[in-house]
């Protein structure tokens, strides 16, 4: 084996498993360089996937022939969609994972990628030459070179686990931090920070009261997340559901000195949107129970991972605190929780490609960036992997927009604003909804991954026949229609205006329904369920689908305002010091970008559109 590639890509979880597949789909001659071939693909944390926000994510991963979305189909123990009774825009596919089922998939699937070459070895140091990446050293002193790197180091660079008064340098459980990695960004001058995460206890399934709990099955008919996954053959488990007490609560509040944040022994921000238990205690001290998820960890392996209560306080006090809660009064623990905190680097570090300013070649994905999630890891590490293979190729970079895919606005958020705590993925976070559903990515992506190289000819195959089944069909509901007294005599309610109602028009009415429609069209019947949901979600949202392109075409204006990249904002009049430094820090590529940097103003804004313009007239 030579020890020269295109592109290496550092770390075997999430992020690193799709920067290593879309590198290789892409063309690229790729090494992935983790430091155990038998953690590739590992869920250090939960054994879920999808969610709010996350679903969408994995949708659009898997829309660019990514391959979390198909080997969680493999792996899903539970599947159920979230919001399943609210609009199409914030349904969240989710899956119960796993564990083993979900690494081995993964690892064979690597395996057999093609272009890709996987080296046991811990990476400790990056070479630099010139100014720019030229590949990687591990700790052995052997160098692999390459002209792109992609660091997908998780919560390895420094970490850092606390249990109770314990502190252990770990990148998690049974694995060594990295040390080199960490101080060679330093010494690049990479602005840095420390941010933190938790996970609870694993507890022996064989030692609790299931007979005792609310159990929650998923959903009768799994939806899987891959748009290539016709049926879930993976047996399907429940859940179980159960509440901390006001005993548990007291035991915390009594021994909170033993928390890594409370006892100031931790320094790292950890995620507001999942908080431990002793954040739960002291920040909503009015209630007296919060729910508890237990989800099993596998079909034939009795962990079980109690969801709602990471913590970091004493072996001792966990074991106390986890029998006061209904069901688990004689519960065994197989493994403690514990926080870890880590060193990231300021995304603002980074160019929407997620190659760095400062270091050519350096890509960063995944919690390095301050980001927190499987998903949200493995979005980036497509989008890195991608990017490196089409620079090492001399291609034009791949960079996703707000209003084309939630992993644009992940981006954009990250390298416009930065993070004050870790990054996690919500609807709400994106400006155009209604038309970012997970329902739709493929129609949103796919034929950009296709002209991008990054999907391969099975998923091309599979997209240009569902197009073609759509477009058929969108073509028919455009063709038919019925007059006002033809809607009559068939039983349908309409104004009688003298209008034409074609089959949109007659479906966006709320108690019309397709079934309906296909007693006058019967081809209708002919549609197969993809399409028959795609049909009726743009009937029944077409006035705000519309205004929502425009609105998205008011933002392409702004976004193809482009800003040279020297610009010097110092020469810029009119401009506050403080907008300045923020300017100069983020260096936006557009005035849209600009404007999406907190504290710059409109007045900042047309001071800046005015002082391009005047440059580009000279």
């Amino acid at each position: 084996m030579s020890n020269t590639w295109d592109v290496i890509v550092i770390g075997g979880g999430h992020a690193g498993c799709e920067a290593a597949a879309a590198s290789a789909r892409a063309g690229a001659r790729t090494l992935l360089l983790t430091h155990k071939l038998e953690t590739i693909g590992e869920m250090s944390c939960n054994p879920a996937i999808g969610g709010l926000g996350k679903g969408h994510l994995v949708r659009e991963i898997d829309a660019l022939d990514g391959v979390m979305g198909r080997m969680a189909d493999k792996a899903g123990i539970q599947f159920r969609m979230l919001n399943r009774s609210k609009g199409p825009a914030v349904r969240g596919p989710r899956a119960q994972i796993d564990r083993k089922l979900y690494r081995e998939a993964m690892q064979a699937e690597l395996a057999a990628t093609e272009n890709l070459d996987i080296i046991a070895a811990a990476a400790e140091d990056l070479i630099v030459e010139d100014g720019k990446v030229a590949g990687a050293i591990d700790g052995e002193g052997r160098s692999y070179r390459a002209s792109r790197v992609i660091l997908t180091t998780g919560t390895f660079l420094k970490g850092l686990i606390h249990l109770g008064e314990t502190r252990t340098p770990a990148g998690r459980v049974g694995d060594q931090p990295s040390i080199g990695l960490s101080d060679r960004l330093y010494g690049l001058d990479f602005q840095m920070g420390r941010l933190k995460t938790g996970t609870p206890a694993r507890l022996d399934g064989a030692t609790i009261a299931w007979d005792r709990l609310e159990m929650q099955p998923g959903d009768d008919e799994p939806v899987p997340f891959s748009f290539l996954t016709d049926r879930i053959e993976t047996p399907q488990i429940a859940c179980g559901i159960t509440f901390t007490t006001a005993e548990t609560h007291q035991i915390i509040a009594d021994r909170l000195g033993e928390s890594a944040v409370y006892g100031g022994r931790a320094t790292g921000i950890g995620p507001r949107y999942c908080p431990s238990i002793e954040d739960k205690v002291v920040r909503f001290a009015d209630k007296t129970s919060h729910q508890v998820f237990l989800e099993p960890e596998g079909l034939d392996d009795t962990t079980v991972y109690p969801n709602g209560i990471s913590t970091s306080v004493s072996e001792e006090t966990q074991l106390l605190f986890l029998r006061t809660i209904p069901g688990l009064e004689a519960v065994e623990v197989k493994r403690y929780g514990y926080a870890i905190e880590y060193d990231y680097v300021d995304p603002r570090e980074l160019y929407a490609t997620l190659e760095t300013k400062r270091l050519p070649g350096l890509y960063l994905a995944g919690q390095i960036n301050g980001t927190t999630g499987y998903e949200e890891a493995g979005a980036q590490g497509l989008v890195a992997g991608l990017n490196a293979a089409l620079a090492a190729q001399g291609r034009e970079p791949a960079v996703f927009a707000r209003d084309e895919a939630y992993i644009g606005v992940m981006i954009d958020d990250l390298v416009t604003r930065g993070v004050t705590e870790p990054y996690r993925m919500f609807t709400s976070r994106a400006e155009f909804r209604l038309t970012l559903r997970a329902d739709n990515a493929d129609q949103r992506l796919t034929d950009r991954g296709i002209g991008l190289g990054v999907v391969g000819e099975i998923r091309a195959k599979a997209w240009t026949e569902k197009k073609a089944r759509l477009e058929a069909a969108r073509a028919f509901a455009r063709s038919v229609s019925l007059t006002p007294n033809e809607a009559v005599k068939v039983g349908f309610k309409v104004n009688g205006d003298g209008v034409r109602r074609d089959l949109f028009a007659m479906l966006a009415y709320p108690d019309v329904s397709l079934d309906d429609l296909g007693r006058v069209w019967p081809e209708v019947f002919t549609w197969n369920t993809d399409v028959r949901e795609q049909i009726e979600i743009e009937a029944a949202y077409a006035g705000y689908l519309d205004r929502q392109r425009a609105d998205a075409e008011s933002l392409r204006k702004d976004e193809d305002l482009r800003l040279p990249a020297d610009l010097d904002y110092a020469g810029v009049g009119s401009l506050s010091n403080e907008v300045r430094e923020k300017l100069a820090r983020v260096r936006p590529l557009t005035l849209g970008q600009a404007a999406r940097i907190e504290g710059v103003t409109p007045g900042a804004l047309t001071a800046l559109l005015a002082h391009v313009r005047r440059s580009r007239a000279a």
